[in-house]
């Protein structure tokens, strides 16, 4: 097998990216005078740039990846994702102090994408062509226990606490559910890297890896250099691409903009690391599949909240995290489904075409609530 490379666009994006940052905050009062005709030229080429750093940040965390192995190469992916999920929703904050449930919105978003989208994806294309697929029942086990205990303590528990009014949390009890997210994540990457590292290696994947070629040390230096300048480039250009997101929402006269946002962002931020593991799907490493799927929705309730609820104390601005009643069901449901699907330790095309069908409910409400 050849060992990883990095490519043009994984170097150029970056670079042009950072470059159009610079621009864009050294030149406002040039950007200011854009004819209303053609303001719209900013943002989009933001956009564009900021959806090419996104899969440059992927590529460069593929790299470590490779060179650290298995499990170590999942996490470098989730942790790339957590932080650019973490800048994008630190720009919606900042842009929509009005409402306080972008975080929200965002994190339920990658819960649904990811545990019914992605996953139905991959079960129902690797069902297809391999029939069924074997999984590590421990593993997903270890998931789906931290996936359950993170998405109700902090999506749910807010809707029925009364020391703040509504679905929030009150200061003590964010900063105690931020500490429990942190330990519970901190103590799953403890049992994945160290204490029961197997659980999390794929069987077709260590068949595979013997004979392939790690990433050189220059490599590896120039994917870590490259994977910091697309984070930068990603956190610097989020503050110009969602406002323009939601204004071109609202010109299309979507009713609940936060909510197509929140899951315009997560599947912008999925979008990478959903590739990756649709392809180990369909190669019959469905454990690696669940690896860089599973995990990303972990990380981003384990790492994701307590960032928000720091940026929320520093800032005074109230965050929301309870769902209302709809959501609520739709959550409890995959959470449901998700634990009879890898009950068994295999898997098939019916499984994947049951979360598939959950999952365009869920796209169907967003636009007829």
């Amino acid at each position: 097998m050849q060992a990883a490379r990095v490519t043009v666009g994984a170097v150029l994006f970056p670079a042009l990216a950072l470059g159009l940052a610079a621009v864009l905050m050294l030149g406002e009062l040039w950007i200011a005078r854009i004819p209303a005709s053609i303001d719209f030229v900013p943002p989009t080429l933001a956009a564009i740039l900021l959806i090419g750093a996104v899969f440059a940040a992927l590529q460069h965390a593929e790299i470590l990846g490779a060179k650290t192995g298995e499990p170590f190469g999942t996490l470098a992916l989730t942790i790339a994702v957590t932080i650019i999920e973490v800048a994008i929703m630190a720009s919606m904050i900042e842009h929509g102090h009005e409402d306080p449930t972008e975080a929200r919105e965002a994190v339920f978003s990658a819960i649904m994408i990811v545990c019914n989208g992605l996953v139905g994806l991959c079960l129902l294309l690797g069902g297809f062509r391999h029939h069924e697929q074997e999984i590590q029942p421990m593993a997903t086990s270890a998931y789906l226990a931290i996936l359950i205990a993170l998405s109700v303590l902090t999506l749910i528990l807010p809707d029925y606490t009364t020391s703040s009014y509504g679905p929030t949390l009150s200061t003590s009890q964010l900063i105690f559910v931020s500490i429990l997210s942190v330990l519970l994540y901190s103590a799953f990457l403890f049992i994945q890297t160290v204490r029961h590292r197997s659980y999390f290696i794929d069987v077709h994947v260590a068949a595979e890896g013997h004979g392939a070629a790690k990433p050189s040390r220059l490599m590896t230096i120039v994917a870590l250099v490259g994977l910091g300048a697309s984070l930068l480039g990603v956190s610097l250009l989020a503050e110009r691409v969602v406002p323009g997101l939601e204004e071109a929402l609202r010109w299309l006269g979507v009713d609940d903009v936060n909510r197509v946002t929140g899951a315009a962002v997560a599947m912008l931020v999925l979008l990478p690391e959903s590739m990756n593991s649709v392809r180990a799907a369909t190669r019959n490493a469905l454990q690696t599949s669940l690896n860089g799927a599973l995990g990303s929705v972990v990380a981003t309730i384990g790492l994701t909240v307590p960032a928000v609820a720091i940026l929320s104390l520093a800032t005074g601005r109230e965050i929301m995290f309870g769902l209302d009643k709809r959501d609520a069901m739709l959550l409890l449901l995959t959470l449901l489904l998700s634990v009879v699907s890898f009950g068994a330790g295999r898997t098939n095309l019916l499984t994947g075409l049951v979360h598939l069908v959950v999952f365009a409910t869920y796209v169907f409400l967003l636009f007829v609530p």
